[in-house]
């Protein structure tokens, strides 16, 4: 609820007229401080707390329930009604609310009815919050899955504590927790929403499992009781294409923020090497786990001119392939379906830029770990993944 509130109250200050927040069955759910142009519905909705059915019946015939967008409505001087712009809050085919805008004294812009307009997909996601029903409230479970998440280790327990008592999740139980992360959308409250709506689908078919969740700007959490459930089954939920992120099961519920920095971590790892495919489990991903403790500053001194000229890139893939298959000349030339010769100069010119010695181990290692670590950073992008799933 306030997070509704204070989105209410920030736009009604922007756009310098009061606004009022109805869910879809036109109860008042939020609204702003008076200012500028008064009516009769506005005053008897807040203190009603619901829109009387006379006005509901005027509105729904001006169209406000099939309206995909913000939509004037005329004023009803017999219903002491002003115009208005009703924006309609949506998501997908599900009307969730509307949010209301006197359009007088004076009289809305393009560029208002716009902005208005463009909050609607943030007011979505928090009256999806609160239109959720369970044991524990809506916006109780989500301040205490938060605490369990990201608070410090008091606060994890007592929000764990507060879960069990309430019944959401079992006592004598270990808790494993699962990132979902999108692949490529960019994170607004559209894709959060949608992130939302796939996660509460599946908690209703997890219910044994005593599902919890939290979404948070760019990615989803599942935390659910004993093992983890099959990864294929997060995947299918969501309503855009993930990739999962697994950490090891913590002991006892009030742990679970070890495992959740595990998933988030090999979700953001299979995000960034392609090789690992869709699904990342924390334990097995070899060097990576170390990799991701490391600035990614922190690269051998050689690579650096190589990274930045993408003239070089089949240099790098040449030698990460080289290092992927511990330094086989045949099983190199094989993968790479390159001729010896080819290939001992590419590594030749190697040595050369990056000023090493590929016969020296201690360069070698520095050298593949550097490859690995700037593939996680981004600096690295080869064209393929050829040996980015060995060294798990």
């Amino acid at each position: 609820m306030a997070d509704l509130q204070r989105t209410v109250d920030e736009l009604a200050a922007r756009l310098d007229r009061p606004l009022l927040l109805e869910d879809r069955i036109q109860r008042v759910v939020a609204y702003s401080e008076q200012s500028g142009a008064m009516d009769d519905v506005r005053r008897d909705s807040i203190l009603r707390r619901h829109t009387v059915p006379e006005v509901r019946q005027w509105l729904r015939a001006a169209g406000i329930h099939e309206a995909a967008g913000p939509l004037r409505t005329p004023g009803a001087p017999h219903l002491g009604l002003l115009p208005r712009v009703c924006v309609p809050i949506r998501h997908a085919d599900g009307l969730l609310g509307f949010l209301w805008l006197i359009d007088a004294e004076p009289a809305m812009t393009d560029a208002d009815v716009a902005e208005a307009a463009a909050a609607a997909p943030g007011l979505a996601l928090a009256l999806f919050h609160e239109s959720l029903a369970s044991g524990l409230a809506s916006h109780r479970e989500l301040e205490a899955v938060t605490g369990l998440l990201l608070g410090d280790r008091e606060a994890a327990k007592d929000a764990a504590e507060q879960l069990i008592e309430a019944g959401a999740f079992p006592q004598a139980q270990p808790v494993s927790v699962q990132v979902a992360r999108p692949r490529t959308a960019e994170p607004d409250d559209a894709l959060r929403l949608a992130l939302e709506q796939g996660l509460l689908a599946l908690r209703r078919r997890l219910s044994g499992h005593h599902p919890l969740h939290l979404v948070r700007y760019d990615h989803a959490v599942l935390l659910t009781a004993g093992p983890p459930v099959p990864a294929d089954d997060l995947h299918a939920a969501m309503p855009v294409p993930v990739v999962v992120g697994i950490g090891r099961p913590g002991p006892a519920l009030a742990q679970a923020a070890g495992s959740y920095r595990e998933a988030r971590q090999a979700a953001e790892v299979a995000a960034r090497v392609p090789g690992l495919g869709r699904t990342a489990e924390w334990a097995r991903l070899g060097v990576y786990r170390m990799l991701t403790q490391l600035p990614d500053q922190e690269l051998h001194p050689g690579l650096e001119g190589l990274l930045a000229d993408a003239q070089y890139l089949p240099l790098l893939e040449t030698l990460e392939t080289y290092l992927d298959l511990a330094g086989s000349a045949v099983a190199t030339s094989r993968a790479l379906r390159l001729h010896r010769t080819s290939l001992y100069y590419r590594l030749q010119r190697v040595e050369e830029l990056a000023r090493t010695d590929l016969k020296d181990g201690g360069e070698r290692l520095a050298l593949h770990l550097s490859l690995k670590l700037a593939r996680l950073s981004g600096r690295y992008l080869p064209r393929d993944s050829h040996g980015s799933s060995r060294l798990r």
